[in-house]
């Protein structure tokens, strides 16, 4: 489904991806995980479109077809959704509009008729049951006097609304409690199915108490120097990235 290919991007002066490269199948959940400054979050806006990120080599494919070149709406009309760590307010705009207005897009896309509201309403109200959201969220701007947790909860609604072929969550997991976590994190499952898949972007292993992921990587210095199933972030989460270090210096020297 999603295949990045040694793939370098720079950020104003600095190059912060450094021949990265992933594959993730259809069905699959990945997790990156690693320090500050490892290019995981840059790898998220870079899959996003946002032009402040330079490519400077390598490409990214996504049901084979290179994204690179494509715009941000371009992107998710494929099916590429993704949960940023600090998600943005939209002012004057409610979420059942944001929510109605994606669905229906998503519909002409693939040539659906258009959902009545009354329909639409029968299916977000089960996905807000969900994610433990009242009705009244509807009729608030988009995130605007958010809690932290109440934004990553939107997101999640979204995601679960527009069924995205592939979902990229940026640290989801930040500034969240356990309560909202666990909440969070009911929703991810709920999302997981054989024609969807997803990369989580975390710090920390408390995420993956609740999603178990069929593949953990470890990105250093812009690129992943260590790959393995759900025990590597148990291990990582046990002793740090101390050993990962330790281990690279072995197969180069």
């Amino acid at each position: 489904m999603l295949e990045i290919i040694d793939l370098h991007v720079r950020v104003g002066d600095s190059v912060v991806l450094k021949g990265f490269s992933l594959v993730i199948e259809r069905g699959q959940v990945h997790a990156i995980m690693g320090p500050n400054g490892a290019g995981k979050s840059t790898l998220a806006r870079v899959l996003s479109g946002d032009s402040s990120y330079e490519v400077i080599s390598g490409q990214v494919r996504f049901d084979g077809k290179d994204i690179l070149s494509l715009d941000t709406d371009e992107r998710a009309r494929l099916g590429i959704f993704m949960g940023f760590q600090y998600p943005i307010e939209i002012p004057g705009v409610t979420n059942l509009q944001l929510l109605l207005a994606a669905y229906r897009a998503r519909q002409r896309d693939r040539k659906e008729e258009a959902i009545t509201q009354d329909a639409f309403m029968e299916i977000v109200r089960g996905h807000l049951r969900a994610m433990n959201m009242e009705e009244t969220v509807l009729a608030r701007e988009v995130n605007v006097g958010f809690s932290g947790g109440e934004k990553k909860r939107n997101e999640i609604l979204q995601m679960l609304l527009l069924r995205p072929a592939l979902s990229v969550l940026d640290e989801t997991d930040s500034g969240l409690d356990i309560d909202a976590i666990r909440v969070v994190a009911e929703g991810i499952n709920r999302f997981r199915s054989p024609e969807n898949s997803l990369l989580l972007i975390t710090h920390y292993q408390r995420l993956l108490d609740y999603i178990r992921p069929d593949y953990v990587h470890v990105a250093m210095d812009g690129k992943i120097v260590h790959s393995g199933g759900a025990e590597v972030a148990l291990r990582l989460e046990e002793k740090g990235y101390d050993w990962v270090e330790e281990e690279l210096k072995c197969s180069l020297s």
